[in-house]
């Protein structure tokens, strides 16, 4: 890609960030709330996901499908949970043991209002001890091809990219999607991971 044509996609995904942002802003708690449980008793129904053992899911902000339900349905079904542990310097993310609810609750919280282990937390990494069935994406668009846009930090992206050759295989992934961040067709680049589909609310 050009560099034309680079500078125009990054401000066609700016713009579109911008837009989607400003929808979330006025979803009500009870919007978010609502949409969220019907995202969640879709996944936690879906096959794939019955199917899967570990499971890498996120710990949602303010202004993302809530995950409090699925994180409960994975201990409660006695699968293995992995979360996301960002390294605020760069790029670099892992996806590191959960261990249960109670687990949860002692992580500190980061400058997003979310919790990971600390630094010196040092936990099993799920690429370094038998991969990922499953990884469930946040994100700030989608559309229902699988396309993606993030919130720039390009950690999803580039933690995707080491799954693709990670020797266990390549992990499954489904994006959770409000209503209001579904698009009709996001922009993507060549380092933009598809999703393999994304969850969102069809009655809406």
């Amino acid at each position: 890609m050009n560099s034309a044509a680079s500078a125009a996609l990054r401000a066609a995904k700016e713009a579109i960030r911008a837009e989607v942002k400003k929808k979330l802003k006025v979803m009500s708690k009870d919007e978010k709330f609502c949409q969220s449980k019907l995202i969640t008793d879709k996944l936690i129904n879906y096959d794939r996901f019955k199917n899967s053992h570990r499971i890498s899911i996120y710990l949602n902000t303010d202004h993302e499908v809530q995950t409090n339900g699925i994180l409960e349905y994975i201990f409660k079904m006695g699968k293995e949970c992995f979360i996301p542990k960002y390294d605020s310097n760069s790029q670099h993310m892992d996806m590191v043991k959960l261990h249960s609810l109670e687990d949860l609750s002692k992580l500190p919280l980061t400058k997003w209002n979310i919790r990971q282990p600390a630094d010196d937390d040092h936990r099993e990494e799920a690429l370094a001890t038998g991969g990922l069935d499953l990884i469930v994406v946040p994100g700030l668009a989608f559309d229902k091809r699988g396309g993606r846009i993030g919130r720039g930090g390009g950690y999803y992206d580039t933690y995707l990219n080491r799954c693709l050759h990670d020797p266990h295989g390549r992990p499954y992934t489904i994006g959770l999607a409000f209503a209001e961040q579904l698009l009709h067709s996001v922009p993507m680049d060549v380092h933009d991971v598809i999703m393999d589909e994304v969850f969102y609310p069809d009655e809406k």
